[in-house]
């Protein structure tokens, strides 16, 4: 794609390119929403009219209908597919952290969000972009054009953190935003209360909408660094914490690991996909995952 911003690399587009069959399983799968006669294309067999919405392709408008009801309509037609999916990036202060990884999570998550935006508009589907902290900072509605791919390939490339997290918060808040079901793509380091956050994606779970959650940690976090005694800031609310880290190692992975499972049973138990992924790691393997 001509101009396409330096978010997505050449060699990203080349090994996507690979995805051929990724992106038919996914849009089957999990990164699906796709549902039977509603999509747009060459079929000859028209089923109805649907509304125009920011970023679908103009030329697909049928201007006969918008002379006469001054309304714009596409239409869409049997045995089509139609896949809407939504990415939702987690831009809070602390996904600024770096330690072991060659870039922030945020820098690792937008990059991530930026090759599923392609993958999906390149197969002539649309994806809408939030960017969030404690509310939503960016949003792209649903398109599916160079242009809209662009623009939100754009707002990632400059994310930069924010501020404190709320996740379950933005979720809520954003549900009006979502108007069919689709699919639904989570990236954050979901350093959050599971128990509000089950309650924010339940909103969209019960409207029919297919989660995936993708946790993006630095390794670093898995376990407590430092020697002797230490200074620890809180990345998002500045509090600080003065301690001997070998008195707290033990505890603290258990509680990365208790999280990590929490995440995971919730996932398990909603009919969620759940990912995790390191920032000193490549996020590839997270498509094979999706593809399967």
């Amino acid at each position: 794609m001509a101009d396409t911003p330096s978010i997505l690399r050449p060699e990203d587009m080349t090994r996507l390119a690979n995805y051929r069959f990724a992106v038919q399983m996914m849009a089957e799968g999990w990164l699906s929403g796709r549902h039977r006669a509603r999509g747009r294309g060459s079929s000859t067999d028209f089923l109805e009219y649907r509304a125009y919405a920011p970023g679908d392709d103009p030329r697909l408008i049928d201007w006969r209908v918008f002379a006469r009801t001054d309304r714009m309509q596409l239409k869409t037609f049997e045995n089509e597919t139609h896949l809407e999916c939504h990415l939702f990036v987690d831009s809070s202060a602390s996904m600024g952290y770096k330690e072991v990884g060659q870039m922030t999570k945020l820098r690792y998550a937008s990059h991530f969000a930026a090759c599923v935006a392609w993958l999906v508009v390149r197969g002539n589907d649309r994806v809408s972009l939030q960017l969030f902290d404690e509310k939503l900072r960016e949003y792209m509605p649903l398109g599916s054009t160079t242009a809209h791919l662009n623009r939100c390939l754009h707002l990632l490339e400059n994310n930069e953190p924010g501020g404190k997290t709320d996740l379950p918060e933005a979720l809520a808040a954003s549900r009006h935003l979502l108007k069919r079901p689709g699919t639904l793509v989570v990236v954050s380091d979901f350093l959050c209360d599971t128990t509000a956050l089950r309650a924010a994606l339940n909103i969209y779970l019960h409207r029919g909408f297919k989660v995936v959650l993708v946790q993006v940690l630095d390794a670093a976090e898995l376990q407590l660094q430092g020697v002797g005694v230490s200074r620890y800031r809180d990345m998002e609310t500045g509090e600080e914490v003065i301690c001997n880290p070998e008195d707290l190692r033990e505890a603290y992975a258990e509680s990365m690991r208790a999280q990590q499972q929490a995440l995971r049973a919730l996932a398990a138990s909603a009919g969620m996909l759940y990912l995790t992924a390191k920032t000193d790691e490549s996020f590839y393997p997270l498509f094979d995952a999706l593809s399967r």
